[in-house]
């Protein structure tokens, strides 16, 4: 049912679509990456498509190729039961240029994907609202996941600091911002599916 998506879809996008493959019972397509979030948009917005799940958002490091990088997303269907990956290739030789625009306004979970995929390994996404490390501390250097990282690296050892000294809030510090994750205690949350 998926390659019924894929022919949609090349026919919807034209020369954006580079490529598809349907390998396995996994159909894949691979798209210009200027045209990532507009392909992205419409493949959760079209009624025939409804890919309503992001199930994953990652990037694979090839330095031997150019572009580099790819970027892949799994989307499923609940509706449709059907699934399908998207693949964008970014990136020279060295990394530079890795970038795509942000799927978060589309899939919400996205957010999160996206930072662990720049904290590993380096690819931006355009107008994402906090790109910023996830995994790694703040003061890490470099992205641990791209071939070329050196795997016997030493980090600089960073001093510990008390909130205070960080211009951190006393007290816990909760991991997310306050329009996202759990409660923890905040009165004023209200589940995604809540807000209008």
């Amino acid at each position: 049912m998926s390659k019924l998506v894929l022919e949609r879809l090349s026919a919807t996008f034209g020369d954006a679509v580079l490529e598809t493959h349907s390998d396995f019972g996994d159909d894949t397509a691979v798209v210009r990456p200027e045209r990532w979030q507009e392909i992205c948009r419409w493949l959760r917005s079209d009624p025939a498509m409804s890919f309503n799940l992001l199930v994953d958002l990652c990037g694979v490091d090839f330095p031997d190729r150019v572009p580099r990088f790819e970027v892949v997303l799994h989307l499923y269907s609940i509706e449709k039961r059907q699934r399908i990956r998207l693949k964008a290739r970014v990136g020279d030789a060295e990394g530079a240029g890795a970038e795509v625009d942000t799927i978060s306004g589309i899939w919400s979970g996205a957010n999160w994907f996206e930072r662990e995929t720049w904290d590993m390994l380096g690819v931006k996404f355009r107008g994402h609202p906090d790109l910023r490390r996830i995994l790694m501390y703040p003061e890490f250097e470099g992205h641990p996941l791209r071939k070329d990282y050196p795997a016997q690296r030493t980090q600089p050892l960073v001093p510990y600091r008390t909130e205070e000294e960080a211009g951190l809030p006393l007290g816990k510090l909760s991991p997310f911002r306050d329009d996202e994750g759990m409660a923890f205690g905040r009165k004023d949350w209200v589940p995604d599916r809540d807000r209008s």
